[in-house]
């Protein structure tokens, strides 16, 4: 298997593809599952994959989900294309596991393979929730590569608490005028730092692990001596508990208005996308500890990580509060970080998340 997994890395990693634009990715995925004996679905939510296998006698409806899209960088002064958060490893993890398990065949219930897109627009589990990927589903398996600070090759997670995320835009509108007569106009700059300075004075439970930081900003024209109407700012929110990040939201949005208006400019703003913090089964985080125990040891089992990061995969449960997840953070030496142009890993370790998912299903399902 170790040998067929790594070849099928090597092949995503060289195709990387952005958000919902995974055309040769979920093609060749689709193929790899139809040769392997699967029943196959394409074009889901655009780009994705869903494949079922059935086993002989009733049983539960296990899912094996894993991302396939690859981020955009600016290398060199070119923009490219890289899996630098390891989706490509999770699919030919989740890939080399489907295939082993259409070999040996099911005993019972059905096990679905889903390749998902879009995980880094936020909006690709929401679209694959849309196509009616969870109808009679009961448990969803995921797994992550993680970086060197929280695990090595050797070691995984029975539980990666994600915290929620949130993008959210504020418009601020002022009145423009000339240069040499600014009491005429609202300067719409002087609205988004006094928005900001107000942000920043947002306080909330320092038990729970949050942040708010404003990413982005745009504002004033070509000409310097006109008195900017429009600035624009995006904001990145995170917290680790989905009723503090409601909070936040709220606390936020006020805060923006209330800076603004400061100077009398007018504030609007939207939520961009939200995904929220991860909620899963204690059986499945337990039959998780079983897996990385009997592969990779007990020396191997870490304790349930806590991470600032996000991921869409967590609208599952959101969206099925029934629906029963688990979600494996694996170690792999990965350096420098997670959405580093020049992220690399050790490879050896993709074997190991293989078993582990492996094992999983086969207590599950039988084999």
């Amino acid at each position: 298997m170790e040998t067929s997994l790594i070849a099928a890395f090597d092949r995503l990693h060289a195709m990387p593809e952005v958000g919902f634009a995974e055309f040769r990715t979920s093609a060749w995925l689709a193929e790899q599952v139809l040769a392997a004996g699967y029943a196959v679905t394409t074009g889901v939510a655009g780009t994705g994959v869903v494949a079922v296998l059935r086993g002989g006698a009733p049983g539960p409806s296990v899912a094996l989900r894993a991302d396939m899209d690859a981020l955009p960088h600016q290398v060199d002064g070119r923009e490219v294309t890289v899996h630098s958060c390891g989706h490509d490893a999770h699919c030919a993890m989740v890939l080399a596991a489907a295939r082993q398990l259409a070999r040996t065949g099911i005993q019972r219930g059905t096990l679905t393979i889903i390749f998902q897109p879009g995980e880094e627009t936020l909006f690709g589990a929401t679209r694959m929730i849309e196509a009616g990927v969870l109808d009679g589903l009961d448990i969803l398996l995921g797994i992550h590569l993680r970086p060197i600070q929280e695990a090595r090759t050797g070691q995984a997670t029975p539980a990666l608490c994600h915290g929620a995320g949130t993008i959210l835009a504020a418009t601020l509108t002022g009145r423009p005028a000339h240069g040499a007569r600014p009491h005429l106009g609202i300067n719409a700059i002087d609205a988004a730092a006094a928005a900001i300075n107000t942000v920043n004075t947002i306080y909330l439970d320092p038990m729970v692990p949050w942040s708010c930081k404003v990413t982005r900003m745009h504002a004033g024209g070509a000409s310097p001596n006109i008195i900017p109407d429009k600035a624009e700012l995006t904001m990145d929110l995170r917290a680790q508990r989905n009723d503090t990040m409601r909070a936040l939201i709220e606390r936020v949005e006020q805060a923006v208005h209330a800076g603004a208006a400061t100077v009398g400019a007018v504030a609007e703003t939207t939520v961009l996308g939200t995904i929220p913090s991860a909620v899963y089964a204690p059986e499945i985080v337990d039959l998780a500890r079983e897996a990385i125990r009997a592969v990779l040891g007990p020396q191997g089992l870490l304790d349930p990580i806590l991470t600032p990061g996000g991921d869409d995969f967590h609208h599952y449960v959101e969206a099925k509060p029934a629906l029963k997840t688990g979600f494996i953070g694996l170690g792999c030496d990965l350096a420098p970080g997670l959405h580093d142009p020049a992220m690399s890993f050790d490879r050896s370790a993709l074997a190991h998340g293989a078993d582990i998912l492996l094992h999983m299903v086969r207590k599950l399902l039988g084999s």
